[in-house]
């Protein structure tokens, strides 16, 4: 057999193809490829718990409803649009505590008088604009034959935990989809693809979450802090921390529904310390990780523990980033299809 010829190529064009052809993980895309070939219909359980209010309906009555089911966000219907114009969340609980709070001894008679549609609407609610933020929008929403890809890309583009998937046709909405549930999705089927190699890279080498300006709040602290720093920082939950800097708990957005749950929106001078002892015992604890643990691991811990966010700390315990899904959703699913969730 004669010998294969060379390929003739000068030495300069040689250095050209290295330098431009850098050597790529050929497993990188493995996720996002998955995800690409998997619809939001894939994603729905074959049951769960759907709650829809009207925007008539009294926002107290609609959070303590949230509370009952233990539910944490329902698509509005407008019944004069006959159509969904929103999602009510625990956000907008927030929103109202933060903004008409004045003391233990004063009610919050907002809380106990505005009907959904008052508190939402710009025209008639006298809240500021940086309280409207997150509802005066439309209603951001999916088919059910969409992929799972677009899903993710829409909740981390538009900063959203809850995507209602709403069949096209009756105008109902079937589930609304998270981030949770996706992660869990991709950990239940995950097994029948092949394991990518990234995965065992450690989490100091990825760099896989936020490390910078962690937002954090001292367990001496007022839940009416925890409540600013929500608000002002739109970040959902803080670690708590001791004197010594140490992490002792995690308090996040759907522990402020607690409050009403037990009625105590009416304490928000309350220490962080005491709110957390005083919570129930089905909410999420503070889960940590470390920097030298693989991705895998950290992805494993998060999915079996349903939970939404690990805390990054050292071993002194000290808070140094976290990772939460939406981190890992972008690293594992939208990265590698070049994809920034950044807004424009």
């Amino acid at each position: 057999m004669d010998p294969v010829p060379e390929i003739p190529f000068t030495e300069d064009e040689g250095l050209t193809m290295r330098r431009t052809e850098p050597a790529r993980d050929p497993d990188e895309d493995v996720y996002t490829k998955f995800f690409m070939n998997h619809c939001c219909y894939d994603a729905i359980p074959t049951s769960s718990k759907l709650l829809i209010f009207d925007t008539t309906l009294q926002v107290k009555k609609a959070f303590f409803a949230l509370v009952a089911n233990g539910v944490r966000a329902a698509p509005l219907w407008d019944n004069r649009q006959k159509c969904f114009v929103g999602m009510l969340t625990i956000t907008d609980f927030i929103n109202i505590l933060h903004r008409y709070y004045k003391s233990p001894m004063v009610q919050i008679y907002e809380l106990e008088e505005h009907k959904i549609e008052t508190w939402r609407a710009p025209v008639f609610s006298p809240v500021p604009e940086v309280y409207l933020q997150y509802s005066i929008t439309s209603l951001i929403s999916i088919t059910p034959d969409s992929s799972l890809f677009d899903a993710i890309y829409s909740l981390l583009k538009n900063k959203i935990h809850r995507l209602p998937v709403i069949d096209p046709e009756s105008g109902n909405v079937l589930h609304i989809l998270t981030h949770k549930r996706i992660l869990k999705f991709l950990h239940i089927f995950g097994s029948m693809i092949p394991k990518p190699r990234f995965l065992q890279k450690r989490i100091e080498e990825v760099e896989i979450g936020t490390f910078k300006k962690i937002a954090t709040v001292q367990e001496t602290a007022t839940v009416y802090d925890a409540l600013s720093i929500f608000v002002e920082r739109r970040v959902s939950a803080l670690p708590v921390v001791n004197e010594q800097g140490k992490v002792v708990a995690l308090y996040s957005r759907f522990d402020v529904i607690n409050l009403a749950a037990q009625k105590n929106y009416n304490n928000l001078n309350m220490t962080m310390r005491e709110a957390i002892e005083g919570r129930s015992c089905c909410v999420e604890g503070v889960l940590k990780c470390y920097p030298h643990e693989t991705l895998e691991t950290i992805i494993n811990r998060i999915a079996e523990a349903e939970v939404h966010r690990l805390v990054l700390v050292d071993e002194e315990d000290t808070v140094k980033g976290i990772v939460s899904l939406s981190d890992l959703l972008q690293a594992l699913v939208l990265t590698p299809a070049e994809i920034s969730s950044k807004a424009d």
